[in-house]
């Protein structure tokens, strides 16, 4: 399936921003299951400074504002080609071990209410069953909604909430699967609603790591493997290492950001 994406994040502010710096996470990477045809980052505001691999080989760059600037808008648009692969990416590639996405991370650490979750989740069948009946368990325990959007909840907030966005299920799954024994990492990127072309957000989901397939992802929020709607654009052991923005600014201007995305078939 050919995907065309458009994703625009517009910030404006109150006063005139002296210097301000953010790390683009955006730009996908021809992978398994999906070729990336074309991708641009444009810039209005500032202009990209450098652009780099991190150290799980996603794609960076570098954005800088131009001096006392109100406004500044990050537009991204591409086409990618994607493969329905059942959520399968295959081995472990880049810069990191294996072993460290066993690692708990500030957001990821497992405590009474993981450990509870766990206690609970079906334990039958071969590792692939498990991290299904897993995955499922997360969205019981966890229903999906959006009366909260934070991006910094711990697992155990998620947990104790008792609700949350595709970040907090990511967050839950990873924290509890590690728990269990098995690598696992935060993915962001894009999803295309079969309903829509105007999308709400960007999206996250988790890739749990099983011994003869690799890599393999999990939807929570919407209980299925990724298939040809989905677009990989970054992976870190949490939010925070795949985070499509984040950065600093120097001054005392308040923020407002607003998002446009279309993600449609082509």
């Amino acid at each position: 399936m050919r995907l065309t994406v458009l994703h625009k994040t517009h910030y404006t502010y109150d006063a005139p921003v002296p210097y301000g710096l953010q790390q683009i996470r955006l730009r996908p990477k021809s992978r398994p299951g999906q070729v990336v045809e074309d991708w641009q980052i444009d810039v209005a505001g500032g202009q990209v400074e450098v652009s780099f691999e991190d150290e799980h080989a996603n794609s960076v760059d570098l954005v800088s504002f131009a001096s006392g600037q109100k406004e500044i808008e990050i537009t991204c648009s591409g086409t990618v080609e994607v493969e329905d692969k059942s959520g399968v990416v295959g081995p472990q590639g880049g810069y990191v071990p294996l072993w460290l996405f066993r690692r708990s991370t500030s957001l990821t650490k497992p405590g009474d209410r993981i450990k509870g979750l766990i206690a609970d989740a079906p334990s039958d069948g071969g590792d692939l069953d498990r991290l299904h009946a897993l995955s499922a368990h997360v969205l019981s325990a966890v229903p999906y909604s959006t009366d909260q959007s934070a991006s910094d909840l711990t697992a155990e907030a998620v947990m104790e909430a008792g609700h949350g966005v595709c970040q907090d299920h990511a967050h839950v799954f990873i924290t509890a699967a590690r728990a269990l024994g098995f690598p696992a990492r935060y993915v962001s990127g894009y999803l295309m609603m079969n309903d829509r072309v105007d999308q709400d957000a960007s999206h996250a989901w988790a890739e749990a790591y099983v011994d003869g397939l690799g890599w393999v992802g999990f939807d929570i929020s919407n209980g299925i493997s990724p298939d040809a709607r989905y677009v990989r654009v970054a992976t870190g052991l949490d939010y925070r290492d795949a985070a499509p923005i984040s950065g600093l600014r120097y001054g005392n201007a308040a923020e407002d950001m607003s998002v446009t995305l279309q993600v449609q078939q082509q």
